[in-house]
């Protein structure tokens, strides 16, 4: 066996195999079950849950109200019972105050030969209450002296499986294990932080994070372990994430833009309406970067009908004041449709050029376009992936703003990008997702992210209830009266891939159950597998109020905006997300007239489902929304992170690790501010854990954003 100080640089880097108690059977077990290769890969194998063994029950105080026990006494009878296969191992432990039996159903013979006669034992385990006398079934036992071995007053309970309990990989064997690490190898692992930056950070060192995670006698130990390997983890993606943004901005410069000329004129002549605060903040920081010769990479983030499009609109009046173009790309015609006739609508104000390209648009459309943008004619081009044909090309495009970002590839905006050979426009990408705060800072830690946290005045927040469906008549008799009062209304029902059948026929039920209940009504009826023609007719028909209730699957999720709608059911409503409910409920509330949610469940729903309807009625802050859906699902579902093995976490939770994600950050950037190649001698060890743990992740950062 080779010397592990010897032949490995870093102790942590030894295959798990030369571990005392391992061997190539356990290490090949190891490796297909939890993917634990080395002694670092076990020793980041972190316990799940601890039990608290700093307290002994006395046996005569044992009830059935107590889920485990711990006891300590002296075994003074063993036997066994029954034969072959139903044999059982029984033990009678007393102490001062009473008896209790212990019981084994498997490996009887084994566990016979661990237990003596008259010698004491501390036991836990979950008591069973047969007759007047209670039992421990499968308790842990170990002797008193070996016992006072292991200080530990919190028991670390780690996950295993069938096949490596078949292998003594139990809990408590991957616990010894552990243990075999700490006691004998730990020396060698080399520290990512220095003293100083530890007492700057209020850190404990890594040894000793190791130790107290695993085998912690405090909670305050136990806390302090985990805050220094969470940070240790977190930062080190935080300097990446900033490295990457740094290199950026070295690599790629913008066009300067810093004449206001145009939107001070708009604004003072033209704007119909005050901006809110955050409206204001959101410009100044966009205009900080298009005049600061860097190129502007730019998340805006905006609940929907914050009023992220004015600000859009702002963003390019700065870039046209320069000569420059301006694009708008959208991932769908009916969104481009939007966006176009509501940035018309200013643009003609000052009589600036605008024009639309989608997948509709008609041949001879399209040569005058072509000409006109290659002229310089056309200023502000809005449109669907077609803006990234290769036959449109721009005089000067200078910014470039993406909707709903998350529906475009990377390949799809590099070819924006591409669009200036000259120099890269700026990019500015809205999203109407609400993001929590800790899944943008390491989803989109390299980008600038603005937030407009505020509805525009005069907007009435909308009225969201939950009702059942015995209640529905009641539904639809408030609904008429909203429709009597000149409104319209969206009923949504629910689409899922795997029963896209059934729910397809739950979908026309209930087309014929409102037309039922409204046969004085124009209905519309919009669902995913209809013709995109006739989907885009019967969507115009309930903008121009032709028709006064739209049927619809989610495909009105991101979709029109119509004011005069102000009335919505969702029906089975536990069966969407919540990000989903919050999206389908910005259909509503964007006129100033009073907008309703009602959110339609049958009676029996899960503890989650429940969560998630409650949470959408206490709510409309799609943040707070965001950041409860982040709590129930975890950030990998809602980022897709898992799926796509951009970021494993090993210990840190960005739904309850805010705090510790900003600290993290805010050491990063005060590093690479103050030593970025880190070449001081404080930060060599930085220096050296940043390269191991980029050969350890295989991680694309450039897929993040």
């Amino acid at each position: 066996m080779p010397d592990a100080k010897t032949q490995y640089a870093n102790t942590l880097d030894t295959p798990i195999e030369y571990l005392k108690g391992v061997g190539p059977q356990r290490a090949k077990i190891l490796k297909l079950e939890l993917e634990i290769t080395t002694f670092g890969d076990l020793l980041e194998y972190y316990p799940f849950r601890y039990q608290d063994r700093t307290k002994f029950f006395r046996i005569a105080d044992i009830s059935e109200e107590d889920n485990f026990v711990q006891v300590k006494g002296r075994i003074q009878h063993i036997r066994k019972v029954g034969e072959g296969s139903k044999m059982r191992l029984e033990a009678t432990l007393e102490d001062a105050t009473g008896q209790v039996k212990l019981v084994w159903f498997k490996r009887v013979q084994w566990i016979e030969k661990q237990i003596q006669l008259y010698q004491e034992y501390i036991v836990y385990g979950r008591p069973s209450l047969f007759g007047r006398f209670f039992s421990i079934p499968h308790p842990e036992i170990e002797a008193t002296q070996e016992a006072t071995t292991n200080n530990s007053k919190l028991y670390p309970i780690y996950h295993s499986t069938e096949k490596l309990k078949r292998f003594s990989l139990d809990s408590k064997g991957i616990s010894q294990l552990v243990k075999t690490i700490l006691h004998q190898k730990i020396q060698y692992n080399p520290e990512a932080f220095s003293d100083t930056f530890c007492q700057k950070n209020q850190l404990i060192d890594r040894v000793t994070a190791y130790q107290h995670i695993h085998f912690p006698q405090t909670y305050p130990q136990l806390e302090a372990a985990r805050r220094r390997l969470k940070f240790e983890e977190l930062f080190f993606i935080q300097i990446q994430l900033l490295q990457k943004k740094q290199v950026r901005n070295d690599k790629y410069k913008g066009q300067v833009f810093h004449k206001t000329d145009l939107l001070t004129i708009f604004y003072e002549n033209h704007l119909p309406f005050d901006l809110t605060n955050a409206q204001k903040r959101v410009v100044k920081e966009i205009y900080r970067d298009l005049k600061s010769g860097n190129q502007m990479n730019r998340l805006l983030q905006g609940d929907v009908g914050s009023g992220k499009t004015i600000v859009a609109f702002l963003s390019m009046l700065l870039c046209l004041s320069h000569q420059a173009q301006a694009c708008m790309m959208a991932p769908t015609e009916i969104l481009a449709e939007q966006h176009y006739n509501g940035l018309k609508e200013f643009a003609d104000k000052l009589d600036i050029r605008i024009e639309k390209l989608t997948g509709s648009s008609k041949a001879a459309e399209r040569r005058k376009l072509h000409e006109g943008l290659e002229n310089g004619e056309i200023k502000i081009l809005v449109g669907t992936h077609a803006l990234i044909e290769d036959k449109v090309k721009f005089k000067n495009l200078g910014l470039c703003i993406i909707d709903e970002q998350h529906r475009f590839g990377v390949a799809q905006r590099a070819k924006l990008w591409d669009k200036n050979k000259q120099i890269p426009p700026h990019i500015l990408v809205m999203t109407a997702t609400p993001i929590p705060r800790t899944l943008s800072m390491t989803l989109y830690g390299d980008l600038d992210v603005s937030l407009i946290d505020e509805l525009p005045a005069g907007r009435k927040p909308i009225r969201t209830e939950h009702r059942y469906d015995a209640q529905r008549l009641r539904v639809f008799g408030f609904l008429r009266k909203q429709i009597q009062e000149g409104r319209q209304a969206y009923i949504v029902y629910p689409l899922i891939e795997e029963s896209e059948k059934m729910d397809y026929k739950n979908l026309m039920d209930g087309y014929e159950s409102v037309s039922r209940a409204f046969p004085d009504v124009p209905i519309s009826i919009v669902h995913g597998k209809m013709k995109a023609q006739d989907k885009d007719f019967e969507m115009q028909r309930f903008v121009k109020g032709e028709t006064k209730i739209m049927v619809a699957t989610t495909v009105i999720e991101v979709g029109v905006n119509v004011p005069n709608a102000s009335f919505m059911i969702i029906e089975n409503a536990e069966r969407f997300g919540l990000a989903q409910l919050h999206q389908l409920r910005g259909r509503v509330g964007r006129g100033s007239a009073q907008s309703y949610c009602i959110l339609m469940s049958d009676y029996k729903l899960s503890r989650e489902g429940r969560k998630r309807l409650e949470t959408m009625v206490k709510t409309n802050n799609g943040f707070e929304i965001a950041e409860v859906d982040m709590q129930i699902r975890g950030p990998g579902q809602m980022s897709g992170t898992q799926q796509s093995g951009i970021m494993k976490l090993q210990i840190a939770d960005l739904a309850k690790d805010g705090e510790i994600l900003k600290d993290a950050r805010q050491a990063a950037q005060k590093i690479l501010t103050q030593d970025p190649y880190f070449q001081q001698d404080e930060n060599i060890s930085i220096k050296n854990t940043l390269e191991s743990v980029k050969l350890k992740q295989k991680v694309n950062w450039s897929d993040i954003s």
